[in-house]
């Protein structure tokens, strides 16, 4: 390697290194932002904690790469032409494509790492943080309780809450509790709805107490199995002004930490398995979707009158109505069907279409987590060619106004690759596309830039531009 080479890539990967660092460190501190409403105050050891953002990491790679790659570039080039470094090579014969060739090597090679990263320790890590935040969430009863959706405690209890609140989140808003029964565990007999409650108890103990105020307390009876007396006195109900409820979370508190959980999620699959993922859910869905119609089919009816008789003396010339074809008694047949097909078919198709907008989801996310894999190589790249000439144009180094620009060029990248995302999770836009927007925009941008830094072109040049009206000035 020449002198020339090493200079420009050591340069290069100090600055790549001390910007990878500061943005790593940002992102990190905004995950902890995010999630320390459910780490703080849960009586976790530090290890726990270190060993959860140690496991996040890894997802933050996608957005910090690519932006650490944009602003090195901006940064080491534009102090190159500050200093009139380029201006020395270019003395000398070396072209800006020659000055970058070292650099090329480097960031073809960050790419390729960053493929079989993308591909094999992102969804490792992605698997072993979910299992972790599961596993955190069974061990702090408070962190299992989601808001707005139905949450196991322990093996008795589901409960769901409108809103909890609280520095612990002890303080629990619109209570809802299915009691299971213990000798059938499948059926919720018991149901209590509050309209407070309140998450309390003691230090080193093992049971935890669920006060309850301002509620009802309903209970199916199964004192029979006669089914007429069960309907007779379906259940009993209740009122409350304050009831206490103690869970006991022995097995809880005993629980494995690093226990291995059954996960399935988009983010946690490689290549290899993503693709016959793809493919399984892409048929499952096609065959429910054929299922489905056939079975439509047979619930209009249609079939019921397949063999009816009619002869060709019966049909008259100029009828306007196909019901004519029948007799009066198959006429009031035919239109009861076709007003009770017609309300349960909607009611049917209402409740499966929420059905099929959530498959379609599930599988434009795959879909988009395979592209990904490969995006986040070539991105680095296409932002390399982006930043560096750039860089050459503006001839500005330093932390100031490459940041700015980095900044602003990534979030237009990042935003419109989000946007496109959403669309494409609601199948308004293909997951192929979603996938690549972003970076076929910066692609002819990156082009362009390349070419202007190349012939020693400014972005706009201002002379050129006035120099025309005055042109026409003079015509006129």
């Amino acid at each position: 390697m020449k002198i020339l080479d090493r200079y420009i890539l050591v340069t290069y990967l100090k600055t790549f290194l001390s910007v990878f660092i500061i943005l790593m460190f940002i992102f990190v501190l905004q995950t902890i932002w995010l999630y320390i409403s459910e780490l703080a105050g849960k009586d976790l050891d530090i290890w726990v904690v270190l060993k959860f953002l140690w496991y996040v990491s890894p997802r933050l790679i996608p957005l910090v790469l690519p932006l650490t790659v944009l602003v090195t570039s901006l940064m080491v080039f534009g102090s190159f032409s500050e200093k009139y470094e380029f201006a020395a090579m270019k003395s000398t014969g070396i072209s800006l494509q020659r000055a970058m060739r070292s650099l090329m090597y480097f960031i073809g090679g960050l790419a390729i790492l960053a493929f079989f990263f993308a591909n094999n320790v992102i969804p490792y890590s992605e698997y072993k943080w979910q299992n972790l935040r599961r596993n955190i969430a069974q061990v702090s009863p408070s962190m299992a309780i989601v808001e707005g959706q139905f949450s196991s405690i322990g093996d008795d209890f589901n409960i769901k809450v409108a809103k909890k609140s609280g520095d612990r989140d002890e303080f629990l808003k619109d209570v809802v509790i299915h009691k299971k029964n213990p000798e059938s565990p499948s059926e919720n007999t018991t149901v209590i709805i509050a309209e407070e409650g309140e998450l309390a108890s003691e230090e080193n103990s093992n049971t935890l107490s669920l006060i309850l105020k301002k509620g009802n307390y309903y209970e199916d009876v199964q004192l029979t199995d006669n089914t007429k007396e069960r309907i007779n006195k379906p259940f009993t109900k209740s009122y409350f002004d304050e009831y206490t409820i103690n869970i006991d979370l022995t097995a809880l508190n005993n629980m494995d930490i690093d226990k291995e959980n059954d996960l399935n999620n988009h983010n946690m699959y490689k290549i290899s398995e993503l693709i016959p993922e793809i493919d399984r859910l892409g048929e499952d869905y096609s065959s429910d979707i054929k299922i489905y119609t056939g079975n439509m089919y047979f619930r209009s009816g249609i079939n019921q009158f397949a063999d009816s008789t009619y002869t060709k003396k019966n049909i008259a010339k100029d009828f306007t109505n196909v019901l004519n074809l029948y007799d009066q008694k198959q006429q009031s047949l035919i239109l009861g069907t076709a007003v009770d097909n017609a309300r349960s078919t909607l009611q049917a198709v209402n409740a499966k279409k929420e059905n099929y907008r959530n498959r379609t989801k599930t599988l434009n996310k795959h879909e988009i987590a395979l592209h990904e894999k490969y995006v986040l190589a070539i991105a680095c790249i296409v932002l390399f060619f982006v930043g560096a000439p750039l860089g050459a144009i503006i001839r500005k180094g330093g932390m100031g106004l490459p940041m700015v620009i980095a900044i602003v060029l990534f979030l237009t990248y990042h935003f419109i690759g989000i946007f496109a995302k959403n669309s494409a999770e609601d199948g308004t836009m293909s997951a192929f596309m979603a996938s690549w927007l972003s970076t076929f925009i910066m692609l002819p941008l990156g082009v362009w830039l390349t070419y202007r830094a190349t012939t020693d072109q400014g972005i706009f040049d201002l002379d050129s531009f006035f120099r025309r009206f005055k042109i026409m000035k003079k015509k006129k």
